[in-house]
């Protein structure tokens, strides 16, 4: 029997609800708190993996806590945060590299940072290594794509099926100033890899940059098998205020193989 991994993404994706989804389902958390130690990156966050109720349902929250108050991956940092370390990709792969966690996992994490950063440096018509801190290397999304990277790695499936992508409308507010939802970096990551998106009627960011490279370092365009056996179900919540915002993802095996 081959065993996959289902994204529900009715309610978006994102860096921490891919986590949580994750963590929810039962990867092993030893492993993504050895990582995360392994980075010795303490002084610039801390983290807190805690369960929430959403609509009545458990799930599993991921937080990211940055210094000076910030919490909730508000990843819409403001200019006067700018005395955080300015970090490129080179700078970002370095992080990588030294972590402790196993090469599969270093190169889907690079795999995901490379493709925000590509998408960010044609948002702003620079070169790919002049894409800087507020751009791809802010703290939270280094938290974020890691502990995903070695929490996908610990489950160990054969394929990865998406759901259509669900995005919000409006405009959210960043450190560029107010964008159009989809923000330009998910319009850029959606194009080059092809992955269907449904807007609805919620106001705001669904899919944020990471949770989009995410989508599309693991998308291959194959549709969910008619049948199958659900293994585990794992719900990642989310923490934009619109209605259910949870990630589930689900373990399956899949019928015939």
């Amino acid at each position: 029997m081959v065993k996959s991994l289902y994204f529900e993404c009715k309610s978006g994706i994102s860096g921490d609800m891919s986590v949580a989804a994750l963590l929810d389902l039962g990867a092993d958390k030893s492993k993504l708190e050895k990582a995360l130690a392994s980075m010795n990156l303490e002084n610039e966050f801390t983290y807190k993996i805690s369960n929430v109720m959403i609509n009545s349902i458990k799930a599993t929250d991921f937080d990211v806590i940055l210094p000076e108050h910030h919490t909730g991956h508000s990843h819409h940092h403001h200019d006067e945060e700018a005395h955080h370390f300015h970090r490129n990709l080179d700078d970002v792969n370095q992080i990588i590299d030294k972590a402790e966690i196993t090469e599969n996992a270093k190169n889907l994490a690079k795999k995901i940072f490379k493709i925000v950063a590509e998408a960010e440096a044609e948002v702003h018509g620079k070169d790919i290594k002049d894409v800087h801190f507020h751009e791809v290397g802010a703290i939270d999304s280094i938290a974020d794509i890691v502990s995903f990277s070695v929490l996908f790695d610990n489950i160990g499936v054969h394929k990865v099926y998406f759901s259509t992508l669900t995005e919000g409308q409006g405009f959210v507010k960043c450190q560029h100033g107010t964008l159009p939802v989809p923000v330009p970096a998910v319009c850029k990551i959606l194009t080059k890899y092809k992955i269907p998106v449904k807007i609805t009627q919620n106001d705001g960011e669904m899919i944020t940059p990471t949770g989009a490279a995410i989508a599309a370092a693991l998308y291959t365009g194959e549709r969910l098998p008619e049948e199958f056996v659900i293994e585990k179900t794992g719900c990642g919540a989310g923490k934009r205020p619109y209605e259910n915002p949870i990630l589930r993802v689900m373990l399956i095996q899949e019928k015939g193989d």
